[in-house]
C-alpha cells in the first residue's frame, strides 16, 4: 500500500477525491480539509510570521526571495520515520506552499527509501485536471483520476449562466497590500461564471497592480480573496483599501457590489473545490443574496 505525504493543501484534497485518504500518513501545516487530516503528523512549518498583516508578510516574502532562503521548513525528523512512498509537492509558487526544491533538499539530507516525488503545477483549470490525473497515475489508479477529473468538469458545466445573462466587469484581488490581482485559474472561473475578467491572465501568475489601475478599471464588481486568508482575516485587512480617500468613488463600492471571499479554502486552492469557487462567483454575480458559504457582501457599515 502507498504511504502518501502531502505537502500542499490542494494535493491533500485530490488524495481525498481519489479515495486514497486512508493511505495519507502526513500533511503540511496548511492542509486542513477534510477535517480528519488534522490528526495526521505535520511535516512543514513557515519561517515567517503568517499572522502578520498584509504589508509585513509581503516584506518578509520579498526578503526571503532576495536572500534565496525558503519561507518554509520541511521537518526531516517527522518525515524520516514515516518512510513515505509518495511525496506530493508543487512547482507553481514558492510562496503558497512547500516547493519541489524544498523537498529535494530534505531528501538530500537523508530520507529512507526512494519516495516518488509528484510535483503539481496548477497554472490553469486544465492543469488542475491534469494534476488530478498525475496523482492518480502515480498511485496506479489512472482510471479513477480520469473519472474524478471528468466529474469535476461536468459539475462546472452545470453552473454555466443562461444565454443572454448580463456580463458584469469583475476585478478580483488576491493580495491587499500591496495590491495583486488574481491570475492562474481565477480569470477562467470569472469568465465561466459569465463575467468579464479585468485583471490577471488565465494560465499566468497573479500580477501586481496599482490603486490607480484599479480605479481606472471602473469595475462593476470587486471580489477580495487574499491568498491564504479566511473571511475574518480578510475583513481585518480591508482597512488597507477602505482607508484610501477615494475608496468610496469606486463604482463597485457606490453600488454595494463589494464581496469578501475565503481565499484560503477556495480561491487559492487549486484542487477539487475549485468547483465550489466557481459556485461562489456564480452566487455573487447572480443570486442577489448578501452571503453564502465562503463569501459575503460588505457595505459602508463594514468600513
Amino acid at each position: 500500500m502507498p504511504r502518501i505525504v502531502s505537502l500542499i493543501a490542494s494535493a491533500t484534497e485530490i488524495v481525498d477525491a481519489l479515495g486514497q485518504l486512508d493511505n495519507l500518513v502526513a500533511r503540511s501545516h496548511e492542509c486542513d480539509y477534510p477535517e480528519r487530516v488534522k490528526a495526521l503528523p505535520v511535516c512543514t512549518r513557515p519561517r515567517i510570521d503568517v499572522n502578520a498583516d498584509s504589508r509585513e508578510i509581503d516584506r518578509a516574502v520579498k526578503e526571503s526571495a532576495r536572500t534565496s532562503i525558503s519561507i518554509y521548513d520541511v521537518l526531516d525528523d517527522v518525515l524520516r520515520p514515516l518512510e513515505p512512498t509518495h511525496i506530493l509537492t508543487q512547482i507553481q509558487c514558492d510562496v503558497c506552499a512547500v516547493s519541489l526544491r524544498d523537498v529535494e533538499l530534505a531528501l538530500a539530507r537523508g530520507i529512507k527509501g526512494s519516495p516518488r516525488i509528484v510535483s503539481l503545477q496548477p497554472d490553469s483549470l486544465e492543469q488542475i485536471w491534469e494534476d488530478v490525473r498525475r496523482v492518480a497515475r502515480a498511485l496506479d489508479i489512472p482510471g479513477r483520476g480520469e473519472a474524478v477529473a471528468h466529474g469535476l468538469q461536468h459539475r462546472m458545466k452545470q453552473l454555466a449562466p443562461p444565454a443572454g445573462t448580463p456580463a458584469p466587469r469583475v476585478a478580483c484581488i488576491e493580495w491587499i497590500e500591496p495590491l495583486m490581482a488574481a491570475g492562474n485559474w481565477t480569470p477562467e472561473l470569472i469568465e465561466l461564471a459569465g463575467a468579464v475578467n479585468l485583471f490577471g491572465e488565465a494560465g499566468r501568475h497573479s500580477p501586481w497592480m496599482t490603486w490607480e489601475e484599479l480605479k481606472a478599471s471602473r469595475a462593476d464588481v470587486l471580489i477580495v480573496a487574499p491568498c491564504g486568508f479566511d473571511l475574518p482575516r480578510t475583513a481585518q485587512e480591508m482597512h488597507w483599501l477602505t482607508d484610501r480617500p477615494d475608496w468610496s468613488e469606486l463604482p463597485a463600492v457606490r453600488s454595494g457590489r463589494v464581496y469578501l471571499a475565503d481565499g484560503n479554502r477556495y480561491f487559492n486552492r487549486p484542487g477539487p473545490r475549485v468547483v465550489e469557487t466557481l459556485q461562489i462567483i456564480t452566487e455573487i454575480l447572480r443570486s442577489g443574496r448578501a452571503e453564502g458559504t465562503g463569501w459575503r457582501q460588505v457595505g459602508p457599515a463594514s468600513w
